[in-house]
Order: C-alpha cells, then structure tokens, then sequence
C-alpha cells in the first residue's frame, strides 16, 4: 500500500470512528488491527470483534485498489500525536507498514488483508427504516442506561429494538428497573422486535450525531445494520426472548406528584453523598404537600431533603436504589416529572407531563 502526502485527517478520522471495538487482548491477534482498503477513490478503514463490524471512510484520491491491516491503536496513537497540519506517506513491505510525516518516520507490523475476518451480511433484509440521526440518538439515550451488565440473562445486557407500524421504541431492564421510549417515524412497518447487544448500542448511541441527517437502520436475518454519515456498522443481534415489558409497566397508580427535574435531582444527588455505599438506598417520604428524601449510611450519618409538592393523598414511606433515581433525572430533558406510586411495595412510575412516550419504572427496595 502506497499513500503520498494525505492529510492527518483523513485517516485519522475514520480510524477514531472504528477504534472502539478494537480489542488489545484477544486470541487472534489480528482483531487488534483494523483493515485499511482504497478503493473507488475513497479510503476505508473497518474493524471488527466478530461480533459486530464498523467501518469507516474518508476520501481519498488513488487509482489503484490496495489494502492491509495494521495495529489499530499504535496507528491511532501516532497520528494523534503529530502536528495538526501534517501530511502522511505511507508504504508497506513485506510485513511492515512505514508512516512518515515530515521530519518523523515510524515502521509498524501489519498482517495480510487476506486473513481479516469480515461479517459476511445476511442476504435477506426485512425491513429498512430511515430517521434523523438526532431522533434515534435520543431514543436509545432514553432507554440504554437501564441495560444489564454481564447479567447471567443474556438477553438482558442488550436492548430490545421495537418496529410496530409508525412507531419505533426501545426498551432496557436490569430486572430492578426498565426504561421505555417511543417515537413516531415515517411509514408503516409491520411488527419486527430484535434484541440490540449491549456494546452494539454504545457504539451506534457514541457514532451518532445531533444531526438532522439521516440514519438508515436494515433488519436482517440475525442481524442489524446501520448506516449514517460515513459510517456502517453490521451488528449480530441477541438470540432470545425478552420479557414482556407491556406488564411490568404499571397503570392506575394513584399517588401522583409533579415535580421539578431539576430540584429533584439536585436533592438527589445531595443525598446520595450520605447514602449507604453498598446498598444505595433512598427513602422518599410522601406526606401533605411535602416529598422528605433520606438517606442514612453505616456510620449513622443521615441526610434530608424537604421538597413541596402538590399532594392530599394517603402517606406513603418507600425506598429505592438512588442510583436508579439519578439515571433517570440525568438522561431526561424536560423541566419537569411526573412520579406515580401505587404502596410501599409497587414499583413507581416516572414519566413527562402530557407525554406518553417515556415510561420508566423502578421496584422498591428495603430499607
């Protein structure tokens, strides 16, 4: 491969869209590489971890078809660290790759284009649906905090992806708690559901930008493909059924107060600082016009928090992990919340005034 005087950028910046994946330990070492192709005028740089494929593009003028694979992350470091301005030439040889810039030269290790394993992508595609990249953004932001981490039910560590006539949603539970988002989109798909792979979902949510340029996301047999900007990315979906969130998501709760976001998570996250390290617990206190947060710790250390609400109903006393309170309140953006409790023992409901397209719920906990 042969590259004459090509801006920093633009290898740079392909490459930093596709390093995430790019895993250090692994036993095939060419999954630490990322595969470098010119091709049609353009230079694309793709990496995978088998499970899921990106890849990238920035143009690139060059006559001839030539590619190789090269260390992602040394490759990323290094131009990183050059001047902002500086031209590239690259030549390999051999099993070397040497990348010159002005006055500095560098000779990496590549293995062959020829033995990259590439996600071959499935023929059968059964739906395609386009949407601004900022709408979908905000879907997943809404619902991929609540995913399970290394939960030994593997459809929980991923997202469960909804297409139902006009309406796109995502849903995310832990088992403690589930955030569910709707959006109204163009079209009429008939019902698909696929379960999104926790690291699959980071990635698109990290890619996409606040934009109105569109996103082109392709259903595909066991798998999902998005597309947007210079960017595609071919995902393995998770093989399993998730539960049926239409259940968990209460109705008829009658103890019901509107409150400021803000204010909420400020008294919050005052709390939490003497909140029990291990166990995270909360009590909210709901009496006559008044909401009480309180948090006590091993130390006998204890926190309160006097909010007025609008509220004439019957007292309740519940606790909830305050971690599970504090994602919420983050990754919401209006000014205010609606939270709905139905007894000490009923998991609550948070949702937007006069919204119907946000639901999150959290189970109480023991304190």
């Amino acid at each position: 491969m042969q590259l004459k005087q090509i801006p920093k950028d633009a290898l740079l910046k392909p490459l930093q869209a596709v390093s995430g994946i790019v895993e250090r330990r692994h036993t095939l070492p060419i999954l630490a590489n990322v595969l470098l192709e010119q091709k049609d005028n353009r230079l694309y740089v793709t990496a995978t971890d088998l499970e899921m494929q990106i890849t990238a593009f920035g143009e690139l003028a060059g006559k001839q078809d030539q590619s190789i694979t090269v260390a992602a992350r040394k490759l990323q470091d290094l131009l990183r660290a050059l001047p902002e301005d500086a031209a590239i030439n690259i030549e390999t040889s051999s099993s070397k790759m040497t990348v010159r810039a002005s006055r500095s030269r560098f000779n990496l290790q590549t293995l062959p284009a020829a033995d990259y394993p590439r996600i071959s992508l499935a023929q059968e595609r059964q739906q395609t649906i386009k949407l601004p990249q900022r709408d979908f953004r905000s879907l997943l932001k809404l619902a991929e905090f609540a995913m399970a981490q290394q939960d030994i039910r593997y459809y929980l560590n991923g997202m469960l992806l909804v297409v139902d006539k006009e309406l796109l949603q995502t849903v995310a539970t832990d088992g403690h708690r589930l955030s569910f988002a709707s959006l109204a989109v163009s079209g009429n798909y008939s019902r698909h559901e696929v379960i999104l792979p926790r690291k699959t979902v980071l990635e698109v949510s990290k890619l996409l930008e606040d934009s109105e340029e569109e996103v082109t996301i392709d259903l595909l047999a066991n798998q999902v493909r998005f597309r947007f900007s210079n960017i595609e990315l071919v995902s393995k979906v998770v093989d399993g059924k998730f539960p049926d969130y239409n259940r968990v998501i209460p109705t008829g709760h009658a103890k019901q107060i509107d409150l400021s976001r803000a204010l909420l998570l400020q008294a919050l996250q005052r709390a939490a600082i003497l909140s029990n390290e291990k166990f995270r617990g909360v009590r909210l206190v709901l009496g006559n016009d008044q909401l009480k947060i309180i948090c006590t710790n091993s130390e006998q250390e204890e926190a309160e928090e006097d909010l007025e609400v609008e509220y004439k109903g019957e007292a309740l006393d519940i606790g909830f992990n305050i971690t599970y309170l504090l994602d919420v309140l983050h990754n919401l953006s209006t000014d205010r919340v609606l939270l709905a409790f139905g007894d000490a023992n009923s998991s609550a409901l948070v949702t937007m005034p006069d919204r119907n397209d946000y639901k999150y719920v959290v189970m109480p906990m023991r304190i």
